[in-house]
């Protein structure tokens, strides 16, 4: 499997995982997941429904320096959502508590469509489907939901979630130096607006 590499040192691995893909195994056990793959060491990890930017430590003293990072909030992530519906604010701040702990979602619109809107998102805690579930409950499901929302409830209709991490910028967790690495808009979301244009 072609799994691409967005940056690489002597101590991390950052690569670009496809949507559909785990990056651990389940209670069920699957074999194939990203970290059976690269046979590295997960540092945080993405829904198997999510494309984008991961990073895998080379060894395990590193993991627990980029987990710290991740913990203390040092880890800076941009998403790009498509969300169903136009928010009517151009930009603000989820604060919606997910199931009873804090979490803080930021958004931007940064274009609008009839029927979706395309958001930046900078999630600024780390809880598990922290943005699906917040764009949710402010009534605007990301396109492709279907955890969370109904594929029949969408007027608009997207083969995969329209979620990819797309920017990380950290300070290295060996050298001090801050890494930023960025990523294009994943193939299959540039394709669905060449689609939906308008």
């Amino acid at each position: 499997m072609n799994i691409p590499i967005a940056y690489e040192d002597e101590w991390l691995l950052v690569v670009d995982k496809p949507s559909g893909l785990l990056t651990v195994p389940t209670p069920k056990n699957e074999q194939r997941t990203l970290t059976s793959i690269l046979n590295l060491y997960p540092c945080h990890r993405l829904d198997r429904e999510t494309s984008g930017l991961i990073i895998y430590a080379k060894d395990k003293s590193v993991q627990q320096k980029m987990m710290d990072e991740f913990r203390d909030r040092e880890v800076k992530k941009t998403y790009i959502a498509f969300i169903r519906g136009v928010p009517y604010k151009n930009a603000g701040e989820i604060k919606n508590k997910i199931e009873g702990l804090s979490a803080a979602t930021r958004y931007k619109v940064i274009a609008k469509r009839k029927d979706f809107a395309i958001v930046e998102v900078h999630p600024l805690t780390g809880r598990t489907n922290q943005i699906r579930i917040h764009f949710k409950q402010i009534g605007h499901p990301i396109l492709g939901e279907t955890k969370y929302a109904f594929r029949k409830d969408f007027k608009i209709k997207a083969k995969r979630l329209m979620l990819q991490a797309k920017e990380l910028s950290f300070p290295h967790p060996v050298t001090g130096a801050q890494v930023q690495v960025r990523l294009d808009l994943a193939m299959d979301m540039a394709g669905f607006l060449e689609k939906h244009p308008h």
